[in-house]
């Protein structure tokens, strides 16, 4: 079954991402439409989230924020696809980082970055970081149920040369590259929520407490890695420009929590500036504390 599906899906998936641009667009458009009125996709969730995260707006403000951060999902849906076939050149060309020479510098300490970046912007498109850095790029992902669609997701990021790695490999292909003294530059997505009973730590995101992600933390003072913040911005319809924060050259002298604790303070300030770009769509806020 999921070999007809996928057989199935494909040739939709390979049309999609020969598509110009303007066309993919257009075609968003029409997703649009289809998602936000016609099915209304998670709109309850995304409602709660809006009113939860910015009760000093108003409801008509919260209103228009979520209908462009459905406008900006089904684009980045879109944008997802065109990964397949785009070239190097253009995706440098539409994700443009300010500060390139940063990555350089920390690379000569040699030492292996922690990338923290949040779901917001293009996420998908900061694969291409890799291309600008001499260390073998890791991304943490969670593991495509199809497992021939799972294959392709590998083999589109193998194209920015970047290893996906599940959570459960996570810890292992850590401790072994650190073991083999090969350095690597792993990218850490920890703004959703946590499995409660893996949770060490409860703080605040959006004034709302909520349990955090520590893993990257966890791991970036268990091997000493450079620790920097990749912000991105959304500069018009296809177009992104990420920067590369430094965050903490000596993460073993940091306060246990720090880390993450600053993070989402970062994260924050983005999603401020602009709050129709986060991923509004996940249940951000399901656990309480007791």
């Amino acid at each position: 079954m999921q070999l007809l599906v996928f057989l199935l899906l494909y040739p939709i998936i390979w049309f999609m991402s020969k598509m110009p641009f303007r066309v993919l667009y257009l075609i968003s458009d029409l997703v649009y439409i289809l998602v936000y009125y016609l099915i209304g996709y998670r709109k309850k969730i995304v409602g709660q989230n809006l009113a939860a995260a910015l009760p000093h707006l108003s409801d008509k403000e919260r209103k228009a924020i979520e209908r462009k951060s459905y406008r900006h999902l089904c684009d980045m849906f879109l944008e997802m696809m065109k990964t397949m076939s785009i070239s190097e050149g253009e995706m440098n060309k539409r994700f443009q980082f300010t500060n390139i020479e940063a990555l350089t510098v920390m690379e000569k300490q040699g030492k292996s970055i922690a990338v923290l970046m949040a779901h917001y912007a293009s996420y998908e498109w900061a694969i291409s970081l890799n291309n600008f850095s001499n260390l073998t790029g890791y991304a943490i992902y969670k593991r495509v149920g199809n497992v021939y669609f799972d294959k392709l997701v590998k083999d589109i990021r193998l194209k920015f040369k970047a290893q996906l790695i599940t959570t459960r490999e996570t810890i292992p292909t850590i401790e072994k590259n650190h073991l083999e003294n090969r350095l690597g530059l792993y990218g850490f997505a920890s703004d959703q929520s946590p499995q409660l009973s893996k949770t060490h730590h409860w703080g605040t995101f959006l004034g709302i407490e909520t349990p955090i992600h520590t893993g990257a933390e966890m791991l970036a003072k268990r091997f000493d890695m450079n620790v920097i913040f990749l912000k991105v911005k959304k500069v018009k319809r296809g177009y992104y420009e990420a920067t590369l924060e430094t965050m903490f050259d000596h993460p073993k002298e940091v306060p246990n929590y720090q880390i993450s604790d600053e993070f989402l303070r970062r994260v924050e300030k983005q999603i401020y500036e602009a709050p129709e770009y986060y991923l509004w769509t996940h249940k951000r806020w399901k656990h309480k504390k007791k």
